[in-house]
């Protein structure tokens, strides 16, 4: 079988977001050996390549078949903003017209790549400006796998990505198949091949798929977007907890399968007078007991439709400390690219995006 498309209208098969496995079976269909796969994979993702063309060791019989049947789609850089303190914020645009944001992160001659999974996102957690944008749609895998790629293509000489964050537009585990399927292109060899260790996958909470999770064998960082200690006021907070309670969520977190020397992290952005007293403290302590984690205490970043305020630096030290002292291991994440909306709970685009129902989306 020589072509890829046999159905009376023709359609372009879009590459970028295949799998390995898929793009052997690809090229089966033009009666080429499966390591002609390997290496289209490795064109499209290691050498980030858009170009039949320039795939020199595939056979030009082959390489015309894809130009005439296949692409390699990209994001669209729209804009970029850049920090104060060197983060870098760029807006994408897919192929759709729809628009995502994608943050980089300098620490310490390291870059980290904060990756969107969503347009919008449907949980509406209280304090997001993401959550208050509502939901549009789920990107694809390829369209995950891309922010990467397009990063790369805007790094100055010897910069690199080191660490990928799932912590961008969207709750990841919402988006189940697309974000498992973009994370073994992204861990694989032969793809972009970053160390599990060096990619973090962040959550609010859902019970199923954080047990799915667990069962795939995927070896990455788990964080957990927790923010209260208790169902009455993560229910205010974090909406999805009144679907999956602390009990649930905690019960599938302590059944969740750690490798040695590694810790569930929990994020815990911190709200004057809301959260951050000391009865709160001492029940996040007794919440996380006996559970190899870490907590990041992330003071809030304020912005005029987010009906909470940032507490004290006094109020932030005193309960790192609370933690300390009950045995829980916690740091205060200092807010990056504030100044450019680039901050955790801050990506968010008004440029009319139909949001969708939250409860439909969850349905």
């Amino acid at each position: 079988m020589t072509a890829l498309v046999t159905s009376k209208v023709r359609t372009t098969i879009e590459l970028k977001g295949l799998s390995l496995e898929e793009l052997e079976e690809l090229v089966a269909l033009c009666g080429e050996p499966s390591y002609r796969g390997r290496q289209l994979f490795q064109w499209i993702y290691a050498r980030g390549c858009r170009r039949f063309e320039e795939m020199t060791d595939l056979p030009a019989a082959l390489r015309a078949t894809l130009v005439e049947e296949a692409s390699i789609g990209a994001l669209t850089c729209l804009d970029k903003q850049v920090s104060s303190d060197g983060t870098r914020k760029y807006l994408f645009g897919c192929a759709d017209g729809r628009k995502i944001e994608t943050v980089l992160i300098p620490d310490e001659g390291r870059l980290t790549a904060c990756l969107s999974i969503q347009v919008g996102c449907a949980l509406a957690c209280a304090f997001c400006l993401t959550g208050m944008m509502g939901f549009v749609r789920h990107l694809h895998a390829g369209e995950i796998v891309d922010q990467v790629l397009a990063l790369r293509e805007e790094l100055s000489p010897g910069e690199r990505i080191g660490n990928l964050v799932l912590m961008g537009m969207g709750e990841p585990l919402h988006n189940y198949d697309a974000t498992v399927k973009a994370l073994t292109i992204l861990l694989h060899p032969l793809g972009l091949a970053y160390p599990p260790r060096r990619v973090t996958l962040s959550t609010v909470g859902l019970v199923p798929e954080i047990k799915r999770l667990a069962a795939s064998g995927l070896d990455v960082n788990l964080a957990v977007s927790l923010h209260a200690a208790t169902d009455e006021l993560r229910d205010r907070l974090v909406p999805i907890n009144r679907r999956y309670p602390l009990k649930e969520l905690m019960a599938a977190l302590r059944a969740y399968p750690l490798p040695s020397r590694r810790r569930i992290t929990f994020e815990y952005t911190l709200m004057e007078g809301v959260n951050d007293r000391p009865e709160d403290a001492r029940e996040l302590a007794r919440l996380l007991r006996g559970l190899r984690c870490k907590v990041n205490l992330l003071p809030l970043n304020e912005a005029p439709a987010i009906p909470f305020r940032r507490p004290s630096r006094h109020r932030v030290d005193a309960f790192q400390q609370s933690l300390k002292s009950a045995g829980i291991f916690a740091t205060i994440r200092e807010s990056r690219g504030w100044d450019i909306s680039a901050a955790c709970g801050m990506l968010a685009i008004n440029d009319g995006q139909k949001s969708l129902d939250t409860a439909a989306c969850l349905a």
